[in-house]
Formats: structure tokens, C-alpha cells, sequence
């Protein structure tokens, strides 16, 4: 399936691969792409290669499985600083199954050494995940697509406390702050996740929006044919309408006229001197 994503990635990107081995051959598959895989040897590690990428002008990096520590690390890298976007493959089973696992990929490299940090940086990287199944007839399906939504943190502190009169009520405005902290350290959700896509019974079914964020991306991403077909989309399936256009040409001339009008007033009027003859 990934070999197959590169068809569709525009050609004016430049791909950029890191392997352990080299599995996708891509530069076979796709001879026009500008493409540039590399291995990690025993004399030239992996981060050494993904810092040579990093100046190669690339826009899109693929791993091609996340199958060890080093490499969750190289992800995480180069889908912060060094592309457009990054593809990898991972086996896990769930999508909170994922996270964990990149999660402890990140502790186990030395990267982070806080479970809730490390998790932050992982989820802030988690766009979509695309989850394959096979079953037991030997039947490869996309079984769901899910959206990764990461929760910000929001200063949910008030200062009510002020406003009462008696001790009693003072503390219990301090005890609401009180638990507000002590959730947030302790059991603060890091992310939300749903479903986009599933398939049941033969077919694909669309279950919840994609978040406006990520739409807004996507929008800066494609050009004009593909924005106004996933207008189209958006709005056949979620009932979302596209944002209006800004005509700045239209714009333009609005304000050279109220300037000229502002102008012309500045003109016509007269001075105290004038008006006391």
C-alpha cells in the first residue's frame, strides 16, 4: 500500500526513504520521481542519514517500517523538522496501541524521559492512521482510517475566590482548583481519536468528519482542481462548505475608492477662518 500512496503524491515533491533494508524500491517503480533512498552500514548510521536528508531539499520522508527504537526516533524527527509529511508503517493493532508503542520506542532510545512528554511529541505527529487487516481467507482491506486529535492544554483556573465572602466558600473555590491540577497532573488526556473511514459488511462507510484543522492543511496542500474536489466531498458527505475566497482584486478597488472619497471630503472642507467670514 505504500508503494501504491506515491502515485498519488504530487511530482513536484521530492521523496526522501530511510530503511533498515531495503524493501520499497521505489526509484524502480517510480524512475521519473526525484527520489533518494538510503540504508543505514556498520560505518554510517541511520541518524547520520537522516541528517544528510535533511539538506537535500525533501519534502515528503517515508520509513519503511518502524520496527525498532532507533527508527521511532527517526520518525519522530522527520516528521517535526524535516518535511511536509512523513509515511511509515507500524504493526500495531489499535491506534492507542500505536501511541504506547512509540511512546516506549522514545523512552527505550534515551530521546525522552518522561512517559507524558514523550507521548506529547508523539501524538503532535499523528495525523492519520490507515490500518490494514488480513484475514483468514487471505483477504488484504483497509479496515479504518482514524484521525489523531491532539487536546491542547487550556488555563481552566478562575479566581472566584475573590468574589466570596466567607471562608468556607473561599476554600471551596480553592478546592476546584485544586482538582483541576491534580487531573491535569495525573490523568490529563493527550489526544482524541475517531474514526473517518470503516468498512462493514463489504463496504466503506464515512463515520465522523475530518477535525478543521487538519482540513485547513489539506486544503494548503492541494492545488486548485483537488481543493475544489474535496470541497466537493466535504460538503456531498459532512455538509462542511468551503471557506469563502477572498477576491483581493475586488478588494483592492474598494479601498482605492474610500480613499479617494475620504480625500474628497478632506477637500471640500472648510477652514474656521472661512466659516467666520
Amino acid at each position: 500500500m505504500l508503494m501504491a500512496m506515491i502515485e498519488n503524491i504530487y511530482e513536484t515533491m521530492n521523496l526522501r526513504i530511510t530503511e533498515t533494508a531495503f524493501e520499497l524500491h521505489l526509484r524502480k517503480i517510480y524512475p521519473t520521481r526525484n527520489i533518494l533512498s538510503m540504508r543505514e552500514t556498520e560505518t554510517v548510521s541511520g541518524q547520520d542519514c537522516l541528517d544528510v536528508q535533511k539538506k537535500t531539499d525533501g519534502s515528503v520522508n517515508i520509513i519503511g517500517e518502524v520496527a525498532t527504537d532507533p527508527v521511532a526516533s527517526w520518525m519522530i524527527q522527520s516528521a517535526q523538522v524535516a518535511s511536509k509529511f512523513t509515511l511509515f508503517t507500524h504493526h500495531a493493532k489499535t491506534f492507542p496501541d500505536l501511541v504506547t508503542a512509540l511512546r516506549n520506542s522514545m523512552l527505550r532510545a534515551g530521546v525522552f524521559k518522561d512517559e507524558r512528554t514523550a507521548e506529547e511529541q508523539v501524538v503532535q505527529v499523528l495525523n492519520f492512521d490507515i490500518h490494514l487487516v488480513k484475514d483468514f481467507r487471505g483477504r488484504r482491506y483497509i479496515e479504518r482510517v482514524t484521525e489523531c486529535i491532539p487536546v491542547e492544554d487550556r488555563n481552566e483556573y478562575t479566581f472566584d475566590h475573590r468574589k466570596e465572602k466567607t471562608l468556607e466558600g473561599k476554600f471551596d473555590k480553592f478546592a476546584d482548583n485544586a482538582t483541576i491540577f491534580f487531573t491535569k497532573t495525573t490523568n490529563r488526556e493527550l489526544f482524541k481519536y475517531r474514526n473517518v473511514l470503516e468498512y462493514h459488511d463489504g463496504n466503506y462507510v464515512l463515520t465522523n468528519p475530518i477535525s478543521d484543522n487538519n482540513i485547513k492543511e489539506m486544503r494548503n496542500n492541494m492545488d486548485d482542481s483537488d481543493i475544489q474536489g474535496f470541497n466537493d466531498f466535504l460538503e456531498r458527505n459532512w455538509g462542511i462548505k468551503p471557506p469563502k475566497e477572498i477576491d483581493y482584486e475586488e478588494e483592492s478597488v474598494l479601498t482605492n475608492a474610500s480613499l479617494k472619497s475620504e480625500q474628497t471630503k478632506k477637500r471640500g472642507k472648510k477652514s474656521k477662518n472661512d466659516a467666520e467670514v
